[in-house]
Order: C-alpha cells, then sequence, then structure tokens
C-alpha cells in the first residue's frame, strides 16, 4: 500500500534538465519491449469486457492482465469490488453490481524519499453497438499503423502503455525512490466510477496520478462534469384509436419539450467560463442523446404513438455547483409543464440516470505535477506539449476531488470511441509509453 509522502520530488530544481535525460532514458528501456506492449494491448482488445448496467464482464480481461504480470515477474493483485456494497460512500452507485468484478494493481516499492504515482485506467468498454465495423470489433486487427476493435482507443491501449512502464521498470531492474502504482479498474464506462472508488478506498493512492485515456498525446489538466436524465410522457388510450374519439399522443409536445431542452443548450453557451476551456466553441454542451416515440422499422405498425421520451446529457465546468445547477434546471422544467398545454394536463416523469452527477476537476498549470508531465512530454515527442482540457467527464474527479491527488490524462491518439471502427495508432502507443516512463522516471527518481 503506497503513502503519500510530503518530500520535494527529485529534479523539480532542474526540471528541464531531468525531464531531457529521462526522455533519452525511456526511448532506450521502452525500445526492446515494443512488441510485447501491443501484443498485450491486441489481447486485451481481443477479449470481451463489456459492460452493460447493473453488471460487468471484465473478469476475463484481467486475467490477461495478471497473467502477462506474471510472466514478467510483476507483483500484481487482484481483488474483487464487491466490497463497496459495504461502504456507505457517497459515490457507491445503488443500481450497480460489483461482485465478481476484479480490480488489478501492480506495486513497484521506491525507496521513501520521492513522491509516489499512480498511473490508472479502467478496463471495461460499451458494447460494439449495432453498426457495421470493417473489421471484427474483437480482431485487434492491425492495418495502416491502425489497431481496430472495442475499447482499443477507450481504452485497453493507455493500459498497454502504463504497463509497459511497469514492465520496463522491470526488466530495467531501475530502484525507484518513489513508489510506482499500475492499476487497472472495472466500472468506468455509463457514469460508473466503482472501479475508481474502490481503489481510492482501499489506500491504493499516492501523490500524484495520471489517467491514460486517449487524449491524442496531449496532457490534459481539466475535466467536465455530467448529468444524464430521461424525460418521458404517456398520454391517451389504445382503445380509442380506429373511433370517433380524439387520440391523445405526447409525440406534438415533444416537439415543444426539444424547444426547452434547445433553449438551455443555448444558455449553457453563454456561461463564464475558466481558462482552461476558454478556447471551446461549446464549453459545457447540452445534448439529446436519445429521441423516441413509434420506431420507423418496417415491422411496427402504422400508429399515433401514445407514449414518447427524450434522453439528455448536461456537462459542466470544473467549478461549478453542479447539484446547484440541476435544481435550476428542474425548477426550470416544471414551470415549462405548467406552462404547456399538453404537458398541465399529462404530467411527463423526470428520471435521473446518474445520482450523485459526475463532477468536473482541474488541476493548475503551474502544479509541479503538471510541468513535470507536460516537460517529459515535450522531450519525449520532441514538440511543445502544453496542458488543456478534456470535451468530455471521467472519474478524475474521484482522485483529485475526493482524495486529494493531483491528476492528469495523458494518453494515445485514436478515434472512433463509443462508435463503430474504433481505432488507436500503434506508434502513439508506444510513444506514450515512453512519455509515461519518462515522467515516472523523473517524479519517483529513477
Amino acid at each position: 500500500m503506497s503513502k503519500p509522502s510530503h518530500s520535494k520530488p527529485r529534479g523539480v530544481a532542474k526540471r528541464g534538465l531531468v525531464s531531457s535525460c529521462a526522455a533519452r532514458q525511456a526511448r532506450r528501456l521502452v525500445g526492446p519491449i515494443r512488441s510485447e506492449i501491443i501484443s498485450l494491448l491486441q489481447k486485451l482488445v481481443q477479449t470481451d469486457s463489456t459492460v452493460t448496467p447493473p453488471n460487468g464482464n471484465e473478469a476475463a480481461a484481467q486475467k490477461v492482465l495478471e497473467g502477462f504480470c506474471k510472466s514478467h515477474g510483476l507483483d500484481v493483485e487482484t481483488y474483487d469490488t464487491g466490497f463497496l456494497r459495504r461502504r456507505r460512500h457517497r459515490l457507491v452507485r445503488k443500481n450497480r453490481s460489483y461482485s465478481g468484478r476484479p480490480n488489478l494493481i501492480v506495486r513497484l516499492p521506491g525507496a521513501g524519499r520521492a513522491k509516489s504515482l499512480l498511473l490508472t485506467g479502467h478496463i471495461d468498454t460499451v458494447p460494439v453497438g449495432a453498426g457495421k465495423w470493417r473489421y471484427a470489433p474483437l480482431s485487434g486487427q492491425i492495418v495502416g499503423g491502425r489497431l481496430y476493435g472495442r475499447g482499443s482507443f477507450d481504452m485497453k491501449a493507455g493500459l498497454a502503455a502504463h504497463f509497459g512502464v511497469a514492465l520496463a521498470v522491470r526488466k530495467a531492474g531501475i530502484a525507484l525512490a518513489g513508489d510506482l502504482l499500475c492499476e487497472s479498474v472495472v466500472d468506468e464506462e455509463w457514469a460508473g466510477g466503482g472501479g475508481t472508488l474502490a481503489g481510492r478506498l482501499r489506500g491504493d493512492n499516492a501523490d500524484a496520478c495520471v489517467i491514460t485515456e486517449g487524449t491524442g498525446l496531449s496532457v490534459v489538466r481539466a475535466t467536465r462534469g455530467g448529468h444524464f436524465f430521461e424525460i418521458t410522457a404517456e398520454a391517451g388510450d389504445p382503445a380509442a384509436y380506429f373511433s370517433k374519439t380524439d387520440v391523445v399522443s405526447p409525440a406534438p409536445a415533444m416537439g415543444r419539450l426539444l424547444g426547452w431542452i434547445d433553449d438551455w443548450s443555448k444558455r449553457r453557451r453563454r456561461i463564464r467560463r475558466p481558462a482552461a476551456y476558454r478556447e471551446f466553441d461549446d464549453p459545457v454542451p447540452v445534448q439529446i442523446l436519445a429521441l423516441e416515440a413509434n420506431r420507423m422499422e418496417s415491422g411496427t405498425p402504422w400508429a399515433v404513438p401514445l407514449s414518447a421520451g427524450v434522453r439528455v446529457y448536461f456537462q459542466f465546468l470544473p467549478g461549478e455547483n453542479v447539484p446547484a445547477v440541476i435544481g435550476q434546471v428542474k425548477r426550470s422544467f416544471a414551470r415549462f409543464c405548467k406552462s404547456d398545454i399538453f404537458f398541465r394536463l399529462h404530467p411527463p416523469k423526470w428520471t435521473d440516470i446518474t445520482d450523485p452527477p459526475l463532477l468536473g476537476h482541474e488541476i493548475s498549470a503551474r502544479h509541479p505535477w503538471t510541468r513535470c508531465l507536460t516537460n517529459c512530454a515535450s522531450e519525449a515527442l520532441g514538440s511543445e506539449v502544453e496542458a488543456t482540457a478534456a470535451p468530455y467527464p471521467c472519474d478524475a474527479f474521484i482522485c483529485q476531488r475526493e482524495f486529494s491527488m493531483p491528476t492528469l490524462l495523458f494518453g494515445p491518439t485514436g478515434g472512433g470511441a463509443h462508435n463503430v471502427n474504433e481505432y488507436v495508432n500503434v506508434r502513439s502507443v508506444i510513444q506514450a509509453t515512453e512519455v509515461l516512463l519518462a515522467s515516472a522516471l523523473s517524479w519517483c527518481g529513477g
């Protein structure tokens, strides 16, 4: 178990020199293990770890990762996250099942003379979806420098990279001055966070943290918060169809509801934004994720829909009072329903999907950990890297806001996350490994 220390990380005073030396050392150490890192990534992509709440299917992929670690003599531990049910932490989601869903962690103990570092990421993926894939979604096929498959970019490539860091340190026999922890967690997708929370509650914490999400080799110092909810309406009598009685349907009223959502989208665009999100066209999007009345498939009978629904996604800036904003939106919704001729007679139902909502997080661009990672990335990649902000929420807020670990995101380049033809650029996986290793050597005093 890593215990945070308060000693000054080696190299802070001469960061440029240290990061340059660390980058050269990282490049030398990662070169001989490139094939092993990519082979691990392929095996992880080829192993289904789909999550469909309330359950998850991550155990087989964690077993692959455990086998990789054991075969290279790494000190690896897996543990079941079912203990979350016995904890009363407010972030434990009541609508999730955790039993049989193991986290995995590798520890490389340091001598206690420098600060500790946690490299973490999630092993679970969303389903492959209904669209047509160019290559089989669990193939891990490499074509034109891209490795394809569900979870390749989000985020098994990041996992392969940071466990590649552990392998490089182990093979080189480097005695770090500070602890290095490498973690693979479950239950991040679908606004989960259970695996990350389990790790933090166990005490697997450090003086700094990096989540190896696919960031396009950019250092990310801020993430947004998010809340998902559904509004459904039912009205009308199916027996009244094909009769002289008017057929009452919520479908036309849903058009006015969409207008209310669009008004909120415009209102949110005018919000005062912090420096990290100043360049974003829409700093806090309000998005419609699903809209349903009758389906348009050929087998659906032609009939006026008697029920309709919409799924909405509100995002938030790191410093916002999220519960207060959600309360404001709900009060606005109540006023809208009272003023609408249909919804006044047929009140719709509001259902929160994420309770509690996801929060944003932000770390200063001048923080020592931010400077360490950006300098190492610049040296390793051969071009200036600046810290930016993510256009999405994740579980970074759990690490930083709940457990006081300064947290950044950094990972490979790719595309198609949560969509068909998801891929990661193979070369970027190796580049990410080099940057992460250089950062670990600088921060932990290799």
